[in-house]
């Protein structure tokens, strides 16, 4: 089968399509032929050597498909199931992939193979995100970074569907519209030195009772100067760069805040919390409240070229890679 594959970590350009062999799955494994590849962020970081794998390596966490070959032991698949996963094995940008049998979710009627791979993990982070890191409340006013990324457009639909007031942020005024077609209420470009002054005049001077941040380094400091008394910074991405160390004492002269760094496998951790999460994401997609926005489609042989567009910023919604 066709896969990418990267032997030194590095840029896009390390990236290759080549030919391997995939084996048959061991037993609780499936074999899932892929009809669309998500991309996400921390593609970029087993790419870039940030988050280390062992080299040579596959690529990509998240994928979408059809059951072809069982395992010994699995009996709750059978082939011809839609399926798809967001948690690796790492290889996902190929043609085909073994996936343990437990950690994949079927896909129901009435959500496609593009949109399931296009938001199973964007959108499940959203779900522990808005649900269980920081359950948001109607009539809250809250801060989301990155309001016009893949995330973000999931993750400003459903805080709108839960009756909060959105603050978006986004880095080139282009971005601002959609945005605010997607939730946000308030849109502001962190390229402008006052954004958080801005945040502060949109909420009365209080601040926001959450910051949900996937920059990091660049809007970290700022984020924290968002925050109301007692405040959460949900710090769940580093897209500018990983935050650097700081001083603890530093939230309590800000307001006795709070800081925490989630991420999707401490709130999926098994079968069963998987499949509610992926459950209530499907749900709310079947419901019309959440679109799936699938601005970028990219032959999986152009996978370099993805990642150019991902890390310069220039895609908003979600990109997929098609075999």
């Amino acid at each position: 089968m066709r896969a990418i594959r990267f032997s030194k970590t590095g840029g896009p350009e390390v990236l290759s399509l080549e030919n391997i062999d995939l084996p048959a799955p061991k037993p609780g494994e499936i074999r899932v032929r892929h009809t669309a590849i998500g991309l996400n962020f921390i593609d970029t970081y087993h790419r870039s050597g940030l988050y280390p794998v062992p080299l040579p390596s596959g690529l990509g966490l998240e994928a979408a498909g059809v059951v072809d070959a069982l395992g010994a032991g699995v009996t709750t698949l059978k082939v011809g199931d839609r399926v798809a996963y967001c948690s690796g094995p790492i290889g996902a940008y190929a043609e085909a992939n073994n996936v343990p049998a437990d950690r994949v979710v079927k896909i129901p009627a009435g959500v496609s193979d593009e949109d399931a791979a296009a938001a199973l993990l964007k959108g499940m982070t959203v779900q522990y995100l808005l649900k269980r890191t920081y359950p948001v409340k109607a009539g809250e006013t809250i801060l989301l970074h990155s309001a016009a990324g893949g995330v973000g457009l999931i993750a400003s639909q459903w805080a709108h569907h839960l009756g909060a007031t959105v603050i978006g942020t986004v880095g080139a005024e282009e971005k601002v519209a959609l945005a605010k077609t997607n939730g946000c209420m308030h849109v502001l470009n962190t390229r402008d030195s006052d954004w958080v002054k801005q945040v502060r005049t949109l909420t009365g001077g209080k601040g926001v009772p959450v910051v949900y941040d996937s920059i990091g380094k660049d809007t970290f400091e700022g984020s924290l100067d968002c925050l109301a008394v007692r405040g959460m910074m949900v710090s769940f991405g580093n897209s500018s760069g990983a935050v650097a160390p700081f001083q603890p004492g530093i939230l309590a002269s800000k307001g006795s805040l709070y800081v925490t760094r989630p991420t999707l496998a401490h709130y999926t951790r098994d079968a069963k919390e998987l499949q509610e999460t992926a459950d209530d994401l499907f749900a709310v997609i079947a419901s019309g409240a959440v679109k799936v926005a699938i601005h970028q489609r990219f032959k999986l042989e152009d996978a370099r070229k993805a990642h150019e567009a991902l890390q310069s910023r220039a895609t908003t919604g979600a990109t997929i890679l098609l075999p």
